[in-house]
């Protein structure tokens, strides 16, 4: 039986990276796409409903996946709870209100989030929390990220979620995002992050420790965004049949 989703935010670039998994890639044959809703709809060529609304979608539905803008997410919260309906969160740039409330939506359904839906990135992420859990403050951290010159938050989203792991680890961090207006020599106690903006970049990240004559390096570079889809249809899959809960990329990676 074919798992019957709702794709938010499917007339931006991720949502038709959802749409041509799901149409054209033999792996996601379980899928079917049964109602689309996006901010501000848009014609393109899909086979599926769309709504303005997520309320005013009244079939059948296993999952919600999300790529919209954060701003959505109030309105998909309150009907995935209304319908207890599972849903992947891959948005970023959450107020922290926003968070509350799939925090609060966590506690009724099963709500899967990850800054980055990519499985490989979310490894690099654990990398880089296990190195700096093991040089402390004997080397400088640095996070450069870069991305296409349309996107709207800097830093990254995913760029923050590595800037935490390591923080989790380290005590006192602080995260400075530009040094041009204080001449002072770097504190230990900073974690740095840079953002690119520039032409067509899918998405790199980086993670530089920069000790005594020596450095180390964690990066990560996106391809396509069929990762992107990939790791947010295993998502979908895993979320299916899970109690109500806060699921993250780690419950993919430690299976």
């Amino acid at each position: 039986m074919n798992t019957k989703m709702m794709l938010a935010g499917y007339t931006g670039k991720m949502g038709r990276a959802i749409i041509d998994a799901v149409y054209d890639n033999p792996s996601y044959q379980d899928f079917e796409i049964v109602a689309g809703f996006a901010i501000d709809p848009a014609p393109i060529n899909c086979s599926f409903p769309a709504f303005f609304q997520p309320s005013d979608y009244s079939g059948e539905l296993d999952i919600i996946i999300d790529f919209t803008h954060h701003s959505a997410i109030d309105a998909l919260l309150a009907y995935a709870g209304e319908r207890k309906t599972p849903i992947v969160v891959a948005t970023t740039g959450h107020t922290p209100e926003e968070l509350a409330l799939i925090d609060s939506a966590a506690k009724k359904i099963p709500v899967f989030m990850s800054a980055n839906m990519s499985v490989g990135v979310n490894l690099a992420a654990e990398l880089a929390k296990k190195v700096a859990s093991l040089l402390k403050d004997d080397f400088d951290i640095e996070i450069i990220e870069k991305h296409h010159n349309q996107k709207l938050d800097a830093p990254s989203g995913t760029a923050l979620m590595i800037a935490n792991e390591i923080a989790s680890v380290l005590d006192g961090r602080e995260y400075v995002y530009d040094r041009h207006s204080v001449r002072k020599p770097r504190d230990k106690r900073e974690i740095g992050l840079h953002a690119v903006r520039g032409g067509t970049i899918i998405g790199d990240h980086e993670v530089i420790f920069a000790g005594t004559n020596e450095l180390i390096s964690i990066s990560h570079s996106a391809q396509s965004r069929e990762m992107f889809a990939a790791g947010a249809l295993a998502a979908a899959r895993f979320l299916r049949g899970q109690p109500p809960g806060f699921y993250s990329m780690k419950n993919l990676i430690n299976l």
